[in-house]
């Protein structure tokens, strides 16, 4: 499957990135098939340069924008991105809290009524000795 995604350049604290049709098993920094434009955000028009056709040409051939990408696109007036973009709702869980799905199980089984937990075995103590 291709994908059309960003592949950061530049130096530190200098980022610039290229937007490229890759295959989407292929690394960020690795072969890719079309260079389609550049995406520069530090400077202060955040400079954005990209080939539509070509974007047009390969999402009907079947590449999916990532998710950055897509949003990127709808920002800059581009139609039919909605479809790409994932929702951005979703919460982190915290530290120690259960997802929402095991929390529903959860609940559940405790409206099952737990069986008597078994109690511990005393062993007799000897008499202290006088």
């Amino acid at each position: 499957m291709l994908k059309i995604r960003l592949s950061r350049t530049g130096k530190t604290r200098q980022p610039s990135f290229s937007i490229l049709v890759q295959e989407h098993t292929s690394p960020v920094k690795g072969k890719f098939i079309e260079e389609l434009g550049s995406y520069h955000p530090v400077t202060s028009k955040k400079d954005f340069k990209v080939n539509i056709d070509r974007i047009k040409y390969w999402i009907s051939v079947g590449a999916k924008p990532s998710d950055t990408m897509a949003v990127l696109l709808k920002k800059h007036g581009m139609e039919g991105m909605d479809q790409y973009i994932e929702p951005r709702n979703r919460k982190r869980k915290k530290k120690g809290e259960q997802p929402v799905a095991s929390a529903a199980v959860a609940s559940a089984a405790s409206n099952v009524s737990p069986s008597p937990a078994p109690q511990p075995q005393t062993t007799p103590q000897e008499a202290p000795k006088a």
